[in-house]
């Protein structure tokens, strides 16, 4: 439980029924100034509403932190994640992960600016978000107090929180068509948990997917794009250049209409439980076949090798919240100097659900047709490979022998 003796806290504030609760709670079992922090990273709806039921909670304009971190989430985090084709468990491409030590970041900064000496979060004491949160916060300000509602209070269902928030006074939008499901959303993905999700034995709804077409009722007819690399990072669609927030923009559009991304899958959490899933990534789904494209033209074998090697323990640092810790940026500057010669462009074919490679070029390419030609070549002695061979073998051709 946190410091009872907190005077001021940035409280991660989304407008929602649940955050809505934590800022009066915190005001009522607190008695302390309460600063709002609304992060955009591409959830696709407008945050300014926020400043407003804040306003109508009684938050003062100047504790009112709205942040457009669109561009900083792709370029910090998403595109050093996919340097290192990161994905976890043979299959997540990391959407939630990856938002949360950004929107932890800021909710440090913001306490440092304003003399705050807490900060607090709406994640519950079952999943991850609350580890990655708090675990980013501490590594960032060690002396920070962290105030976790869901770790506290009584309010553990639905109804007690729509009870207390009208004894409270909140404003509750009663919204008809509300989704049944716990949705995230950002640049990256959109996921979905809950209600009938929590039997993984049973297939969701198809109007429950939001960025994508079913591959069924994808185009009948494919679609051909380009993606251009440099440094390791996408850089342009069909030949345009774009920021990162509006590259991965269009490659999340371009991706849905063609039915891609779409994923359905029981992980295991941080905490120790299971838990199931489903995420739309069109444009992480795109991208990392187009990525590792690239690179199978640009790096060495064994430096290929390597990355290969080290992602599933990078991909679980993500997972588990240790973005800011020694080891994932030591990891992070392997990967990155791998990818100073990652550059140049893909082609790509997409197809109802299908991410097809029909060809790559850079001007770095280690690909030698006059070394790897199936015809009549003048570089590449093949008897050279007989000594190769035997002494690859000779462990074999002793142990062999000595069964005898």
């Amino acid at each position: 439980m946190a410091n009872k003796n907190i005077k001021k806290v940035v409280l991660a504030y989304s407008g929602g029924l649940d955050t809505s609760v934590i800022l009066k709670w915190l005001g009522d079992n607190y008695n302390c100034e309460v600063v709002t922090f609304t992060a955009d990273i591409g959830q696709g709806e407008e945050v300014e509403p926020a400043r407003l039921k804040a306003q109508k909670l009684g938050i003062k304009n100047e504790n009112i932190f709205i942040k457009d971190l669109r561009e900083e989430f792709i370029k910090d985090f998403v595109f050093p994640m996919f340097r290192a084709n990161a994905i976890y468990e043979g299959e997540y491409l990391l959407g939630t992960s990856i938002a949360r030590p950004l929107i932890a970041k800021y909710l440090v900064k913001i306490a440092n600016e304003v003399g705050a000496d807490a900060i607090s979060h709406g994640a519950t004491g079952k999943g991850n978000d609350q580890v990655r949160f708090e675990i980013g916060a501490y590594a960032l300000n060690p002396n920070i107090n962290v105030i976790a509602p869901w770790r506290e209070w009584d309010l553990n269902s639905r109804e007690k929180l729509l009870s207390y928030a009208e004894s409270a006074g909140i404003d509750i939008e009663k919204r008809q068509n509300k989704s049944p499901y716990s949705m995230d959303a950002n640049l990256l993905h959109i996921s979905y948990e809950g209600q009938i999700l929590e039997d993984p034995n049973v297939a969701p709804n198809e109007d429950m997917w939001r960025w994508s077409v079913s591959p069924k009722n994808a185009p009948d007819k494919s679609e051909i794009i380009t993606i251009e690399f440099k440094n390791g990072d996408g850089v342009a669609i069909n030949g345009e250049k774009l920021s990162p927030a509006n590259f991965w923009n269009k490659l999340n559009e371009i991706g849905g209409r063609n039915g891609i991304g779409r994923l359905d899958l029981v992980e295991n959490r941080y905490v120790g439980m299971k838990s199931r899933g489903c995420y739309e990534t069109p444009g992480g789904t795109i991208y990392l076949k187009a990525h590792r494209a690239i690179e199978s033209l640009c790096l060495d074998r064994e430096e290929a090798h390597l990355k290969d090697e080290i992602m599933p323990k990078y991909a679980s640092l993500i997972y588990n919240g240790y973005w800011f810790s020694p080891e994932r940026e030591a990891l992070q500057a392997l990967i990155d100097k791998t990818q100073e010669k990652v550059e140049g462009i893909v082609r790509l074919e997409l197809y109802k659900g299908n991410v097809i490679v029909l060809g790559r070029e850079s001007k770095n390419s280690l690909f030698s047709a006059a070394y790897s030609t199936f015809e009549e070549d003048y570089v590449y002695n093949q008897a050279d490979a007989e000594g190769f061979i035997k002494l690859n073998a000779l462990r074999f051709i002793i142990s062999g022998k000595a069964k005898k």
